[in-house]
């Protein structure tokens, strides 16, 4: 299935345009004085431990703590207080647990996976949706990224909608959700829903879908996929920004308090107003601070592109010239 097929609409050169505008945005978030904090965020990601699983297994669902490397790990906890893969880690360890999933819900534009950070120290497998397939044929030549390997070939583990993955006794039904990008997917494992960016907190409302690949209609038909499930389904977050008036995060929400107060998406509003609200929304964000990293990265499962002749990996910045201007000196 096509990017086409799989999001009901074919990505064009306005897209990447866009893209083009919300990396020269990207330009505009570098300054002097940034900390680690600020560039890398991390946060506590939810960790699910269950005791059907035999073997003492750990389910790690979409924990991206934007981990580059050990000493980053340990500089973004000192800055920010904690780790969301190191605490998984830790928390393995002393319970003397083996990690055997590493479920990416997509390829997130604003941190970098810690993926193959957990699978190098813990062992596991990176399973995503498999319409990560367009997501890397959208970026491979916006960053002339060769090396991606085909077919998604960077992942372990490539899901459909409706594919259901046995760990131990528990059932992981995956739910195919575009609209934020194409590969996004959510993973069902009883009463409880990991909902990757499609949905936020009932309070706060949904994920933007201007990146390229990404529509509005199709990220409301996927939630209101959601929203069918029974009422009180639990739904965890991916991120929580604190909506206005509440000062803790929040990561976990029902399908009845989403259809009941989420400003974008309640019962009673229509798939027109929502898009007609995101086009516009969307359209006033400005970009995510480590987008160019993190698409590099996140296509790649968390690799690092190759390293050139001189032995040194290079993450790339796009540049496209203004008329005329390329032929100066």
């Amino acid at each position: 299935m096509t990017t086409a097929e799989a999001t009901g609409r074919n990505v064009d050169p306005d897209e990447i345009s866009h893209f083009s505008a919300l990396a020269a945005d990207w330009w505009d978030l570098q300054g002097p004085g940034r900390t680690l904090h600020e560039i890398n965020p991390c946060r506590l990601e939810f960790i699910t431990e269950h005791a059907a699983l035999p073997g003492k297994s750990v389910l790690d669902i979409g924990c991206g703590g934007g981990v580059l490397t050990e000493s980053l790990a340990r500089a973004g906890a000192h800055a920010h207080g904690i780790d969301a893969s190191a605490a998984l880690i830790e928390a393995a360890r002393q319970e003397g647990i083996s990690i055997a999933l590493i479920l990416e819900t997509h390829a997130h534009a604003d941190h970098l996976t810690a993926a193959p950070y957990i699978k190098q120290l813990c062992g596991g497998q990176i399973g995503i949706g498999e319409y990560i397939k367009d997501v890397q044929r959208i970026f491979r030549p916006v960053f002339a990224a060769e090396d991606v390997k085909p077919e998604g070939g960077d992942f372990d583990l490539l899901f459909r909608d409706g594919q259901h993955i046995a760990l131990g006794s528990l059932d992981i039904e995956v739910i195919h959700t575009p609209g934020h990008t194409p590969a996004c997917v959510c993973y069902r494992i009883g009463d409880d829903v990991f909902v990757g960016d499609t949905l936020f907190m009932h309070d706060y409302g949904t994920a933007r879908a201007d990146f390229p690949g990404g529509d509005a209609r199709v990220l409301f038909r996927s939630i209101k996929r959601l929203l069918a499930l029974p009422p009180e389904t639990r739904l965890w977050m991916c991120h929580d920004y604190k909506a206005p008036g509440r000062d803790d995060y929040a990561w976990q929400s029902t399908v009845a308090e989403q259809r009941a107060h989420n400003p974008h998406v309640k019962d009673g509003v229509t798939e027109d107003e929502f898009v007609a609200f995101r086009q516009a929304r969307d359209a006033k964000l400005a970009a995510p601070t480590l987008l160019l990293p993190s698409i590099q990265v996140n296509i790649r499962a968390g690799r690092f592109p190759e390293a050139e002749s001189n032995g040194v990996r290079y993450l790339k910045i796009p540049v496209k010239a203004r008329s005329g201007l390329a032929s100066r000196t």
